[in-house]
Order: structure tokens, then C-alpha cells, then sequence
């Protein structure tokens, strides 16, 4: 009774949860220009518009450049301040580590702010590639974390073994570490790539219109009424970040990867 009850529950919150996603999934398959549900017939035209349509192609384009081009700067930051703690382990080193995770933590807001006071006063506002280098400030956490835990997971023996052997630190960290570490940078590459796709308000603060991303295009858009089209466009968002974590799921550890099971150091 007790495990039927538990299940119940659990199908109820999966149904909460899952009921705006299933809303707007039909929505985005009504056949006339309108936001009914159930969908007053059925189309795929909606779909087919994000990639017909000149304006939602190039935001789509800019938006997937934009969130791979940060992902991997985000990537190259955090990796050699994750190494550097790992390796070294100075006390005073920790104070990268909260450096790194403070553009996270604070309201996006009050960072999106700070980005627009420094590239004004820079004179770099509106200029595309602001936009990258701000998405990889700001989410530099994630991928700062997940090598966090990976460094912490690598055998300390291995590394003192291939010291032993004559092994300078370039060569320990290129043939021992990096193999070790490779699924946490590709996950931290994930998450962040996921996100800075998703982000509206720094891109928007930095950039304004000159650079037009798939979130800012929606909001945009709003001025001259809503579309199936927006409602396109989320789903499209679901489903890359499902098959985005989908994959890291398949092809990695992904409890270990957001932090369970990690052997203490």
C-alpha cells in the first residue's frame, strides 16, 4: 500500500511538473496563428518557421555560437584555477575558488549591471563578443565546479607514481590528469552550453540589440503579439537540453558528475 501510495505521489508531481511543458508543446501545433490548447488542428509549420525565417534563423545561429564560444572560454578558465587548488592546495588558493563561483552566485541582475557599467565604461557596449566573454564570466561556476570534482576524484598516487617515474608537472597534468578529468570539462562544457543558450538578461544588458540571441528575438517578438512560433522555440529549448544531459547520462557518470559518490581526498 505504502509503495503504491509512493508512486502515486510521484506520478503526480512528475505530472505538475511536466504539465506547462505538455501546454506549450501543444500549442506549438496549432495550425492557425493562435495560442489555443488543445490546438485548434495540427502543424508542424511553427517549427519549421525557426529555420525558414530569415530574423528566428539568425537568432537561432547567433544563439548556438554564442553559447559555444563561452562554454568553451568558460571551460579554459576554471580549468587551470580547478588545477592549481587541486595541485597545490595553499589555503589562500580557495579564494580563486570563491571568486570563481561569486558572478553565480550573486542576482543576475546585479551582474548583467556590472557588465553593462564595465563594457560602457570600456567603450565595448553593443559589440558582439562582449556577450561571449560576459556568458563566460557568468557561468564559469559550473564548469569551475564539475572539474572541481574531478581533480577531486583523481588518485593522488597516480600522480606522485608518474613524479617518481621523472615526470615534470606539464606531463603529469597532459597523460595522468587530463584523461581523468576529460568527462567533468565536457560536463561543465554541458551545463554552461545549456545555460548561456537559455540566458536573456546579461546578453541583453551587454549587447542590447545589436545582437540578437533566440531569448532576446522572443522578447522582441512580443511587441507584435504572440506566435505559435515562441512556442516552437521552448520546445526546441527542451528537447536540445534534454539530449544534451541525455547524453552526458549515457556516456558518463552523471550522479558522480553533479557530486555524489566522490571519494574524499
Amino acid at each position: 500500500m505504502l509503495r503504491w501510495l509512493n508512486s502515486l505521489m510521484a506520478g503526480l508531481i512528475g505530472l505538475v511538473l511536466a504539465a506547462p511543458i505538455l501546454v506549450v508543446a501543444g500549442v506549438s501545433l496549432n495550425a492557425k496563428r493562435s495560442l489555443d490548447f488543445p490546438p485548434n488542428g495540427l502543424s508542424l509549420a511553427w517549427y519549421a518557421e525557426i529555420f525558414t525565417d530569415p530574423g528566428w534563423r539568425g537568432a537561432l545561429i547567433a544563439s548556438l555560437v554564442v553559447a559555444a564560444l563561452s562554454a568553451a572560454l568558460a571551460v579554459a578558465i576554471a580549468f587551470p584555477l580547478a588545477w592549481f587548488i587541486w595541485r597545490w592546495r595553499a589555503p589562500w588558493a580557495r579564494a580563486f575558488e570563491v571568486l570563481g563561483m561569486a558572478p553565480f552566485i550573486l542576482p543576475p541582475v546585479i551582474t548583467a549591471l556590472g557588465f553593462l557599467s564595465f563594457w560602457s565604461t570600456a567603450g565595448q557596449y553593443g559589440e558582439p563578443w562582449t556577450v561571449v566573454v560576459s556568458h563566460a564570466i557568468f557561468f564559469v561556476t559550473l564548469p569551475l565546479v564539475t572539474l572541481s570534482l574531478g581533480f577531486g576524484a583523481v588518485d593522488r598516487s597516480f600522480v606522485e607514481a608518474a613524479s617518481t617515474m621523472g615526470a615534470d608537472d606539464h606531463t603529469v597534468l597532459r597523460t595522468v590528469v587530463m584523461p581523468l578529468v576529460r568527462p567533468y570539462m565536457i560536463s561543465g562544457f554541458a551545463f554552461a552550453f545549456v545555460l548561456s543558450l537559455n540566458e536573456y538578461i546579461v546578453a541583453y544588458m551587454v549587447a542590447g540589440f545589436t545582437l540578437e540571441t533566440l531569448p532576446i528575438k522572443i522578447f522582441n517578438a512580443l511587441r507584435y503579439g504572440y506566435t505559435p512560433t515562441m512556442a516552437a522555440v521552448t520546445v526546441l529549448f527542451v528537447l536540445l537540453t534534454a539530449a544534451v544531459f541525455g547524453l552526458i547520462a549515457r556516456f558518463g557518470d552523471l550522479p558522480r558528475l553533479l557530486g555524489a559518490w566522490i571519494k574524499p581526498d
